[in-house]
């Protein structure tokens, strides 16, 4: 039995290789279509299948190459993270994709210590949330709101170019 050269390289895969199996397992009922016509399940089973690609490497590699042990969880950041993400979820049907997006970014910037209000980030998260609204929702179709069930009845009349 080989001994294992790098924890942290290991655990990362094994996180990998969770997450990609969940993917595939959650997603396996969705069509995948064809690379020329995809279905509903082409791109994340594909990701799924990288995530577990990648996952296989970092475990491989963890007996392979030495590494650094791991030290310590950073559970506030990580935590801060988590509730940004699921924040996301819980928002993007209520208060649409532009304060989804706002709140995602914003609250997981402020996981780092290095995190400061910069107005030139600031115009980078505001360039960031254009080019997904105009890439997924208007040039892909996705459907996403651009704004929730919240704002509508506020704001759904005079920003028509929003639906």
């Amino acid at each position: 039995m080989s001994r294992l050269s790098s924890p942290k390289d290991f655990w990362a895969g094994v996180i990998y290789l969770s997450i990609g199996a969940a993917a595939l397992w959650f997603g396996a009922e969705y069509r995948m279509g064809t690379a020329g016509r995809m279905g509903p399940g082409y791109f994340p089973k594909v990701l799924a299948w990288l995530l577990i690609g990648i996952g296989a490497l970092s475990v491989l590699r963890s007996f392979v190459l030495q590494g650094a042990g791991i030290t310590n969880i950073a559970v506030k950041p990580l935590a801060i993270i988590l509730v940004s993400c699921a924040l996301f979820g819980l928002l993007l049907p209520r208060v649409g994709l532009g304060v989804a997006l706002l709140v995602l970014c914003l609250g997981s910037a402020t996981a780092s210590r290095e995190f400061r209000f910069d107005p030139v980030a600031l115009a980078g998260l505001v360039a960031l949330i254009a080019a997904c609204a105009l890439v997924f929702v208007k040039g892909l179709g996705v459907p996403m709101p651009l704004l929730g069930s919240w704002l509508e009845p506020l704001l759904g009349d005079t920003l028509p170019w929003l639906r």
